[in-house]
């Protein structure tokens, strides 16, 4: 048996959920992980589709999916899981890959990132001991051994053919998976024709999106993280081009008054830029200005990017608190959790900031059980759709949540 946490206990209240309660044979899947409310819903809808039952799919949409199935019988099936960012994505695969698992099956994680990989690692290892547990990405030094749970980078991808019963495809919406033709084909290649894909994203594609409007991909949403509030909201704070301020010197009231009420109430702060060029010209105003204005506090401001070598020391001193500010691009858009942090998004309305990215920088913010009202700002001139509709999504999946009984009372 997998090591789990403890037991979940199954209180959801409103008449779908209740229609949703699991049986007896997904409880033994359920019940080891410590799963909240909303995780374990989750959880059992991946579980009863891969088992065939496809609960929360309506009847038509549910005959439209029989139909495909049975013309291209040779494809395996797709799953949405929908979570916002901090809703705990790790945790809820683990009752499908004990599933998957314990039946003789083998399950393939697929990330974007190497760094994902190394840390799923012992966290599987840990959770599945009784099975054979291979890492693949470049370099690897397991690239030649077979595992019942493979964990790997996207690009592994094209290595398989038909080989497993379960694959997860983690960060659908990131690179290199998004808008690659290539590896999309191979994630339905290397599932077996009888096995499923289950999809992971905070912040799907349009494409997917649509397909879930239409019915035509069934799916469950996550819409609450696991301390159960809601999600920080972007405020909109109107500044000038981050470029005329570098080249003025002169921060914007409005931003640096915002910026020294997080660093005084002990937050991190991750500040966003849309490029490389404008990180170091950014890291020596705010150093210029917080040493004036906060003459008291000794604070640490760095900057990092994609192109910095040692991005990895800086985000570990960020993450011990040894950097308080820290400048970066969207290559810290994802899996950099702080505990207490505040998000700054400077030319929020910069062609290169869509919406899954705003989505993205803004949960950063708030993930933590002790600072679960972490704030976020989209500082630019101009008010852009891509704003708009990040705003838009994250309010939304507050609704949802708040509707379906998740939020902590009075949130």
């Amino acid at each position: 048996m997998p090591v789990g946490k403890g037991v979940v206990e199954f209180r959801w209240g409103h008449s779908d959920q209740e229609r949703s309660a699991p049986s007896e044979h997904f409880r033994t899947y359920l019940e080891p992980w410590g799963l909240s409310d909303a995780q374990a819903r989750a959880s059992l809808e991946g579980l009863r589709y891969i088992s065939g039952e496809m609960a929360e799919v309506g009847p038509w949409a549910r005959a439209r999916v029989k139909a495909r199935a049975e013309r291209n019988y040779r494809m395996p099936r797709k799953f949405l899981i929908w979570a916002v960012t901090g809703a705990g994505k790790t945790e809820m695969i683990f009752p499908l890959i004990h599933h998957t698992v314990a039946r003789g099956g083998r399950v393939l994680i697929a990330t974007p990132r190497k760094d994902v990989v190394l840390e799923l690692q012992p966290r599987i290892g840990r959770a599945f001991v009784d099975y054979s547990v291979v890492t693949l990405y470049g370099g690897s030094e397991q690239r030649w051994e077979q595992g019942q749970i493979t964990i790997a980078t996207t690009h592994q991808l094209l290595r398989f053919h038909e080989a497993f019963d379960l694959v997860i495809i983690d960060e659908i919406d990131a690179f290199p998976y998004h808008n690659n033709p290539m590896l999309t084909y191979a994630a339905a290649k290397v599932c077996k024709p009888s096995g499923t894909n289950i999809l992971l994203s905070a912040t799907p594609p349009r494409a997917v999106r649509l397909a879930v409007k239409r019915r035509r991909l069934p799916h469950v949403r996550v819409p609450v993280r696991f301390h159960r509030h809601p999600l920080p909201v972007p405020l909109l704070i109107s500044v000038p081009p981050l470029s005329r301020v570098v080249q003025s010197q002169t921060m914007p009231r409005s931003v640096f008054a915002k910026l020294v009420t997080s660093v005084e109430r002990g937050a991190q702060v991750f500040v966003f830029v849309p490029n490389i060029q404008l990180v170091e010209p950014m890291v020596s105003l705010l150093r210029a200005k917080l040493s004036h204005g906060m003459s008291e506090t000794v604070l640490s401001v760095e900057g990092t990017s994609s192109k910095d070598p040692a991005r990895t020391e800086k985000v570990q001193l960020f993450r011990n608190r040894e950097i308080h500010v820290l400048v970066t691009t969207t290559i810290l858009e994802r899996g950099v959790t702080v505990p207490k942090s505040d998000v700054f998004i400077m030319d929020a309305d910069s062609q290169l900031f869509d919406e899954a990215a705003l989505v993205q920088m803004a949960g950063r913010a708030g993930r933590s059980q002790d600072d679960p009202a972490g704030k976020v700002y989209f500082a630019a001139k101009e008010i852009t759709q891509s704003q708009k509709e990040a705003i838009r999504q994250i309010k939304q999946m507050n609704r949802i949540a708040r509707k379906q009984g998740y939020l902590l009372r009075g949130k």
